[in-house]
This record gives structure tokens, sequence and C-alpha cells, in this order.
């Protein structure tokens, strides 16, 4: 096996290959593992089932012992693969508090945070990419 990170790997059965290829990936494309699914809402109005995490977006912890808890998320560790959120932090036995670390597919997006707008661009430009797919899929149907 390769010890550099492939661009073209395509899938492969062994957990010992999936897990490989999670851990030598880059950091920009990590950031693509680090998304957690849209709130119902969410999924009507960007017509997405999930999306990547970001600081500042709110969401919502679904298992575990923080379960139905929410806040905003404070940090994105890329090579943790993990996220944290604000507020919620467990106290150790002296005393002092540490922030939690979750995985993402434990949480839920309730809101966005669009502040940035190369963000927002890229939403619109992935719902217009896919009315363009339904457009073209229905053209094939009719001919």
């Amino acid at each position: 096996m390769k010890k550099t990170f492939s661009k073209n790997w395509k899938k492969s059965k062994q957990p010992r290959k999936q897990r490989k290829y999670l851990a030598k990936a880059p950091l920009h494309i990590k950031r693509k593992f680090l998304s957690a699914n849209l709130s119902k809402e969410l999924r009507k109005k960007y017509q997405r089932r999930n999306f990547p995490l970001r600081k500042g977006d709110t969401v919502r912890i679904m298992r575990g012992s923080f379960k139905g808890k929410s806040g905003k998320i404070e940090k994105v560790d890329l090579k943790k693969m993990k996220v944290s959120i604000e507020g919620i932090q467990r106290t150790k036995k002296d005393g002092t508090k540490v922030e939690v670390f979750f995985n993402p597919s434990n949480l839920q997006i309730k809101e966005l945070n669009l502040d940035d707008k190369k963000r927002i661009e890229s939403i619109e430009r992935k719902i217009k990419k896919e009315k363009n797919g339904e457009k073209k899929e229905k053209n094939k149907e009719e001919q």
C-alpha cells in the first residue's frame, strides 16, 4: 500500500484502507468529511441533506450523554475530525472544566452561519446545480 494520499482512490471494503484514506487526506478534503445533516426545515429550504460544519453554526446533539442540547460551534478541529460546542463542558475530578469534542455524525444543523459571502454563493451554486440536473432529467424523460 502507498504511503501518500491517493486522489484516484474510489472505495474499498477493507476498513483498514477506509481508515487510512481518512487519516491521510489533506485538510481541504478532510473539511468535506466534517459535515452534519440538516434539520427538516433547512432541508426543504436548501434542498440538501447535509452540509459541512463551520464555526458559528447552531447545532443540536443527537446522540450521547448531551443528547438534546444545542449551541453554537466554537471550534472545528480538522486534524481530530471533531467539533466543540459553546457552553457544553465536562467537569474533571479536580474541578476544572474541559470542552467536549463531538463527532459531526452525531450532530444536526439547526441554523447555518451565513456571515461569509462565499458560503452563501456556494449554497446558491449548489441549489442551482441541482435544479439544472432536475431539468435535464425531465427533458430526457419527455423524449
